[in-house]
């Protein structure tokens, strides 16, 4: 640990007990209207080219944010996107009105952006043509520094004393129009993201975890497009119960038929058909709609016409032949569980409970989160096929195949080195 994040565990931060380190605290300041007022939506062409142009022409980080429709749409899609800079002020864009971006973003392509969070919104900035180069993330930067709480409303009020009104965080954006309370709220969550990123810098430079953070952004950066997940149907909530692979084929055909009507319909795929109505199916296996139709979830205002639709779904799973039918679990690409190694490799179980010892003491004297440190993914590979030699050339070779940054190598390969050795003796 260098001398300055010595100083910084030994130094009372205002993120670990949630408020300044002295003995008063001031209430936060409401903040409720954006500087220069609501910005305008802009919704066509001419109107963004104007954005570009002042944002090309501002100086310093831009802030960035967008507004999804979870819960009400089908996907993760932009419904707005937020900017701030200093020299251009504020901006709302419609991704609807205007759904290439692409001009924008090349038009601050080479300057910083600040997000909160930022691999929320990365993928669906990318898909209209926005994709920064340099980020710096206030979230992470919060993790990292120490923060309890780690929201951008917490993160405002803790450290720049505003209160942020959070109260539109869930609603549908894709309402249109927007009503002036949601754009206040929309255009405020940009208005301080600068102001928070250089305290942030500023307390991580203190810290001693700057150069730290600089490349945790530039791994999130440089990250490609999330592959498309694998059998996403196993998600399905409330999985755990369904034990036969009948049962499983069962949620995959509903889940299938599902996600296809909420694509058609723009919808979220709950507001089609709740994770729980297509467990029930799954444990009972109907024989018709009828017998559909009396359980939960599927009886209330559903039509016959969905009846069916639900039922021809239950059908094509009971006439899957064995050979077809979905294995109980999808193929290990790494360790077992952990539960499972006491049984299978007690000394990998051994040096497992090590190093998430060790690990866990690391974290709390550099106060951020043990998965901030490493990841505990890494940390299980490690012990389940540790190299030969535990020596500190070869665990860090070993954590840098599995994507450590290079300050989390530096940091936890020495306890690690230990782990692994006291874990085998």
């Amino acid at each position: 640990m260098t001398d300055a994040q010595e100083t910084a565990a030994d130094t009372p931060l205002r993120t670990t007990g949630g408020g300044p380190p002295d003995d008063v605290v001031s209430a936060p300041i409401p903040l409720l209207e954006p500087r220069e007022g609501i910005p305008p939506v802009v919704a066509d062409n001419d109107a963004l080219a104007a954005v570009v142009a002042a944002f090309a022409a501002g100086t310093g980080p831009v802030a960035v944010d967008a507004e999804r429709a979870s819960g009400y749409r089908y996907g993760q899609r932009a419904y707005l996107v937020q900017l701030r800079r200093e020299g251009a002020g504020s901006a709302l864009i419609d991704p609807v009105g205007c759904p290439d971006l692409s001009a924008l973003g090349e038009a601050i392509a080479d300057t910083e952006w600040v997000l909160h969070a930022a691999t929320q919104d990365l993928p669906c900035l990318r898909e209209i043509g926005m994709t920064p180069t340099r980020l710096f993330d206030t979230e992470l930067a919060g993790r990292l520094a120490g923060f309890a709480r780690v929201g951008l409303g917490a993160m405002v009020e803790n450290v720049l004393g505003y209160a942020l009104e959070k109260g539109h965080s869930a609603v549908d954006w894709s309402t249109r129009p927007l009503p002036d309370p949601w754009l206040r709220y929309a255009a405020l969550d940009v208005e301080l993201l600068v102001d928070l990123r250089d305290a942030l810098e500023a307390e991580l430079e203190r810290q001693g975890k700057l150069e730290w953070a600089r490349q945790e952004f530039d791994a999130i950066a440089s990250a490609p497009p999330a592959p498309p997940r694998k059998d996403p149907w196993r998600r399905t909530s409330g999985m755990h119960k369904v034990r036969r692979r009948r049962q499983m084929a069962v949620v995959r055909e509903l889940w299938t038929a599902r996600d296809q009507v909420a694509q058609r319909r723009d919808v979220s795929p709950g507001k089609v058909l709740g994770d729980a109505a297509i467990v029930e199916a799954a444990l009972n296996l109907p024989p018709n709609a009828h017998a559909l139709a009396a359980l939960p979830g599927f009886g209330h205002r559903m039509s016959r016409k969905q009846l069916e639709q639900w039922q021809a779904a239950v059908d094509r799973a009971r006439a899957l032949p064995d050979a077809e039918l979905p294995q109980p679990g999808q193929p290990l690409t790494g360790p077992p569980p952990p539960r499972a190694w006491a049984d299978k490799d007690p000394a990998a179980a051994a040096r497992l409970t090590a190093a998430r010892t060790a690990v866990s003491a690391l974290a709390e004297r550099l106060t951020m989160p043990q998965e901030n440190l490493i990841t505990p993914d890494t940390v299980r590979r490690l012990c389940w096929e540790p190299p030969k030699a535990a020596t500190p050339e070869s665990v860090a070779e070993v954590l840098s195949a599995h994507g450590a940054r290079p300050w989390q190598i530096e940091q936890v390969t020495p306890v690690l080195v230990e782990a692994l050795t006291e874990g085998s003796a």
